[in-house]
């Protein structure tokens, strides 16, 4: 057995980079994005060759495996295992050049796609392959598993574009493969020339043939190309330490067709027939894939058929061709870039949308890419189907039509014995199918642990030896990635889902989506690690904590395995007291972006609150829970006792406010925001309203939230203001709940406010559910409906301005009161400023403004409420110009707690405070949350203002 402290120490002893053998490093990496789950010993992250070179040498000494590993995308299990698993993304991750006039670039393992695509653009190149995890997944990752992507049709796979590698094999011999029996190890041209006839004939001719070794590249009329005959080869022959790579020229125009067709068959049958037009890709999809609201010709499937120009009139001139040569049912050809992108986004999230079936049921992965002759795919997906039928299975087939590769998510039962048991009937019955039509078990991901047992009934036993002498040859100590391709392990052991209990785990959030059982919604994370993109476009969001650190731990994948892991007990053995989870947790943000941007909705900031409410059962709390988690209690005292002016002063003061901040568990750096000396409803009560609407008009109830009504009033004036003029009559949520039932306007002067049961104020209880205190979060609720039960009994809208305090009405608190059917009625109810005005007062026109705007969405905004409506009404009162995305890092309480000031800056500087700086000297600075307004004040000077207090101000200047 191995001793861990001696293997540790002596890795420490040799390398130069990372050597990490704790809890976390290892939880983080017992799962790729399979099915299946390994616990490694430890983690190496080298920084250059010689470190990995090192680590082999002590590896090799102990007999302890090696698992190279990449962004851990693979959805096959080859990415996990249970011996020292190297790490290439923290450290030999760079491009080490780019040679424009040859279309090469040498480049490390850990380097992300996307990043070389990025320096390749400029000079009007590209390297082809480019799978739907191309913001994450690694060149050495897409090598090691031969990956193809979307526009494999065109430019082939990973082995197309490769010319030359430096491998290092276990033994420590430094190899170069290339072409012409470049860096071969000693005998394997010998082993290839015995067996020619073998090679020849044995191995399918296919576009997207993965599964086993690519032996026959080896064969003389291929050129003998030890390179090409090493990708696919999953880490198992040798470990690459740099690789030179070829690049091709990207269209400068690209045009979309997009085909409609009745089924998927139909589209299947007829995508071969397309590749003599050129294209660049022929992607199909079914209607069980795309969301409802997606803009799409009508039809029950879609082939996604790219071309490329070198202008824009070119580019569709050769779609529309497409579109007359092809028998659709309907047809739309997409030019505008932003278009074209909305579309494929739909296309890349597919592994992940792919895991719950319409009903919600989950399904997985493992028969992920079988490929078969382009010519055979509308029949063998007719055969899939009624195999899928037969063992009462369904699945959603989707992927690279042109190529005749079909990716499927099945919801299999991994959690039983009989459906494990199916599950492997089904995958040998596959497997036979596959062949049949001439096909490959893998056409995209390899086959790891999900297949590698099945290759004898592709290649027959005689070939799969072929692949164990191989394998000796490269590896004679069986040392790298061993149970991958040869000798593999049984395609149902290792299963990720064994080890997690098997009753519900007892929480306090309801989880709906997840039949209440937190287990299953931990399991919502399959790995595909969208939320380690370390740039993002758009409105997007996730994951600011990981852009801000790029640690695994503090991506939401990282997170979950965490989570993961606590809940199987054996590697986090101390449940919710683990200080590994709550660690990885503490740099959640809980910007609910992965609630939207995950592919599969993970919702990690759910996971947090309840994750902190049980790990402090009990126990006393850090400072900044109390004192920001009780924000409402402590601004209500100071509103009480009108001693806002004493409060600023003291704050004001720094000998005062430094000890009083490290009391607070308060970061040093940040300003205490100055408390309003009037509250908004203090203003509201002493208001003169003239002018305003008639008891005729429509009525909507202003939610006055914390912020609202302590520190930010102006805005709760300005929406006032706004929604008066658009003809609303606005009026307040009671504070006592009246026997009369009708709604207060928190003045309470009625003769029956005298008998009436005082309730205080309402509140969402947002600064409860961030820290984890969600006892007193759901006191806090239900004593917030009872107050407002008047107000339920009523048609009226609940318009809520503060974003954050939005979304948690909307979706925290019926997911928390799950109990309390009050809840879901409120949330039903609640609207944000902009969808009152369009909702309530359709045929109001806003002030013209005519300036250009800047900001940010709010993440909260852009997670769970939609920013549609504020766009068209920014839009009808002239404000142009997009709101960037991303999360401003202030975050409610998490920016002002000690230790998170320079995550919290970092988050601010991905997106918001660029935005700013670059934005025309006369833009209007929107900030609807009082975190991006308070961030933008603290760290770049610049106020920012409510969408409301833009609208009123144009309102007072038009009169």
């Amino acid at each position: 057995m191995t001793d861990l402290r001696e293997l540790r120490a002596g890795l420490r002893a040799v390398v130069r980079g990372d050597v990490d053998f704790g809890t976390t490093a290892r939880a983080l990496t017992t799962m790729d994005a399979s099915n299946y789950r390994r616990v490694p010993l430890g983690v190496v992250a080298p920084r250059d060759a010689d470190d990995v070179a090192a680590a082999l040498s002590v590896c090799r000494s102990y007999g302890v495996p090696v698992v190279p590993r990449g962004g851990g995308t693979s959805i096959a299990g080859q990415a996990t295992g249970t011996g020292v698993v190297l790490d290439f993304t923290r450290h030999m991750n760079r491009l080490l050049s780019l040679d424009p006039g040859a279309r090469t670039a040498v480049v490390q393992p850990g380097l992300v796609l996307d990043r070389l695509q990025e320096a390749a653009a400029p000079h009007g190149l590209r390297f082809g392959p480019d799978p739907s995890t191309h913001s994450r997944c690694t060149l050495g990752g897409m090598i090691g598993n031969n990956s193809c992507g979307s526009h494999s049709v065109a430019w082939g796979t990973t082995a197309d574009s490769v010319r030359e590698l430096s491998v290092l094999t276990a033994r420590g011999d430094r190899l170069r493969p290339g072409r012409d029996w470049a860096g071969a190890p000693a005998g394997l041209r010998e082993l290839v020339d015995g067996e020619l006839a073998r090679l020849r004939t044995g191995f399918p001719d296919l576009p997207r043939r993965i599964s086993g070794y690519a032996v026959d590249a080896l064969l003389p009329e291929r050129g003998g190309d030890v390179a090409r005959s090493f990708c696919g080869s999953e880490g198992t022959l040798g470990v690459l330490t740099e690789a030179v790579v070829d690049l091709v020229p990207a269209p400068p125009a690209r045009a979309l067709a997009v085909l409609a067709y009745a089924d998927e068959s139909g589209a299947a049958e007829a995508a071969a027939g397309l590749l003599a037009h050129g294209p660049l890709t022929v992607e199909g999809m079914a209607a069980d894939l795309v969301p409802s609201a997606v803009d799409l010709p009508r039809g029950g499937a879609w082939l996604f058929v790219e071309t490329g120009g070198d202008t824009a009139a070119e580019a569709r001139a050769r779609a529309e061709a497409i579109v007359r040569a092809a028998d659709v049912l309907d047809s739309l050809v997409v030019t505008d870039p932003a278009g074209q992108r909305a579309l494929w986004r739909i296309r890349e999230d597919a592994s992940g949308t792919a895991t719950r079936m319409p009903d919600g049921t989950e399904a997985w992965p493992g028969w992920e890419d079988c490929a078969v002759p382009p010519a055979r795919l509308g029949a063998y997906l007719r055969d899939f189907r009624a195999l899928l039928a037969g063992h009462g299975l369904r699945g959603t087939p989707y992927g690279h039509f042109g190529d005749g590769c079909i990716h499927v998510r099945i919801d299999f039962d991994l959690l039983t014995g009989p459906g494990v048991a199916r599950f492997r009937r089904f995958s040998e019955e596959l497997a036979d199918l596959v062949v049949a039509h001439g096909g490959s078990l893998s056409g995209e991901h390899g086959d790891g642990q999900a297949r590698a047992e099945l290759l004898p009934r592709m290649y027959g036993a005689e070939a799969v030896t072929l692949f164990e002498r191989v394998k000796a040859l490269w590896d004679p100590d069986d040392l790298l990635n061993p149970g991958m391709l040869v000798r593999p392990a049984p395609l149902d052991a290792n299963l990720r889902f064994a080890v997690l209990p098997r009753e519900p785990v007892d929480v306090t959030f309801g989880y709906p989506a997840d039949g209440g059982d937190f287990s299953a919604a931990v399991r919502r994370c399959v790995g595909v690690a969208k939320c380690r993109t370390t740039s993002v476009a758009g409105p997007a969001v996730m994951c600011p904590s990981f852009r801000a650190t790029g640690e695994e731990e503090h991506s939401t994948r990282g997170r979950a395995r965490l989570l993961h892991e606590m809940l199987a007990g054996e590697l986090v053995t101390d449940g919710w007291r683990s200080t590994e989870v709550r660690d990885a947790l503490d740099l959640c943000l809980s910007c609910k972006g992965c609630r939207s941007d995950c592919p599969v909705g993970v919702d990690m900031a759910t996971y947090k609150a309840e994750f902190l409410h049980h790990h402090y059962a009990g126990r006393l709390r850090p400072a900044a829970h109390y004192v920001m988690g009780g924000l409402p209690v402590w601004l209500r005292w100071v509103a009480r006792t009108r001693s806002a002016a004493v409060v600023n002063a003291l704050a004001a003061v720094r000998a005062l406010a430094g000890p009083a901040k490290r009391l607070g568990g308060i970061a040093a750096e940040r300003d205490v925001p100055r408390v309003a000396r009037e509250p908004f409803t203090r203003w509201w009560r002493r208001r003169r309203r003239t002018g305003t609407p008639g008891p005729g008009a429509p009525l909507v109830v202003l939610w006055p939230d914390t912020f609202t009504e302590h520190l930010s009033p102006s805005v709760g004036r300005a929406a006032v203001r706004v929604l008066e003029a658009a003809g609303l009559r606005v009026t307040l949520p009671p504070t006592v709940r009246p026997g009369g039932g009708r709604i207060g306007d928190a003045r309470s002067r009625s003769p029956l406010s005298l008998l009436a049961v005082r309730r205080g104020r309402v509140c969402c209880g947002l600064t409860y559910i961030s820290t984890g205190r969600l006892d007193q979060a759901r006191a806090v609720l239900r004593r917030t409906l009872d107050l407002l039960e008047p107000v339920l009994a009523t048609d009226a809208p609940v318009v809520v301005l503060e974003p954050s305090c939005a979304a948690a009405l909307r979706t925290d608190a019926p997911e928390l009161l799950h109990d309390d059917p009050r809840a879901a009625q409120l949330a039903a109810r609640v609207l944000t400023f902009a969808e009152t005005l369009e909702r309530h007062a359709p045929d109001w026109t806003p002030p013209p403004l005519n300036r250009p705007v800047t900001g940010q969405t709010h993440c909260h905004q852009h997670a769970v409420l939609g920013d549609g409506p504020d766009r068209r009404l920014r839009a009808a009162a002239g404000l142009t110009g997009e709101l960037s995305g991303g999360c401003c890092g202030l975050a409610g309480n998490f920016g002002f707690e000690r230790g998170h000031y320079e995550v919290s800056a970092a988050c601010a500087e991905d997106r918001l405070l660029p935005s700013v700086r670059e934005a025309p000297g006369d833009a209007v600075v929107l900030a609807d949350g009082f975190s991006c307004r308070t961030q933008l004040d603290q760290l770049a000077g610049v106020r920012g203002r409510h969408l409301a207090e833009v609208l009123a101000t144009a309102l007072e200047e038009e009169e």
